[in-house]
């Protein structure tokens, strides 16, 4: 099993030393989803919600999650992102949309914590955007999916 990286040999949280680590290519995607009713999930396809477009402003909410992982999460390293891409999918099966974020840099530690603060807060907008329709919205799913770059190489998930 893995270390814990972010204490130190008293067992005190600290920011882990990624200063001796090769600089590489690092992209992580991670996904989530918000389930809704199909009547609310009408109102994201035909664009009717009251606050207006809510995947335009939950893909923009998300971007701006990535930027900000740092400042949010206590461990993390402030990063030199070099993408963020949010995709949201309506979809009719779940019922709900499905989220998908990527995150890439170049640099001495990964994205992942990155990718997965965009997928949550594009789905905390989406429930934002829709909670004076329904506010038994079910936020889930958001998991790391592919992590690639630095010493441990590549990760997918179900691989």
């Amino acid at each position: 099993m893995a270390e814990l990286t972010h204490f130190d040999g008293t067992g005190a949280a600290h920011m882990v030393d990624v200063s001796d680590k090769a600089v590489t290519d690092r992209v992580a995607v991670a996904e989530a989803h918000v389930k809704m009713r199909p009547e609310t999930l009408e109102k994201v396809v035909e664009g009717t919600a009251k606050k207006g477009d809510v995947l335009g402003v939950a893909r923009l909410a998300g971007i701006m999650g990535a930027k900000k992982c740092a400042d949010l999460i206590p461990l993390c390293h402030p990063l030199p992102i070099t993408k963020v891409s949010v995709e949201l999918e309506p979809d009719n099966n779940l019922p709900g949309v499905r989220i998908t974020a990527t995150v890439k840099t170049t640099g001495q530690t990964g994205v992942e914590m990155e990718a997965l603060t965009a997928a949550s807060t594009a789905a905390l907008t989406v429930y934002d955007m829709l909670k004076a329709v329904e506010k038994s919205m079910e936020i889930g799913g958001l998991r790391v999916i592919l992590k690639d770059g630095g010493k441990s190489g590549r990760y997918e998930a179900g691989a």
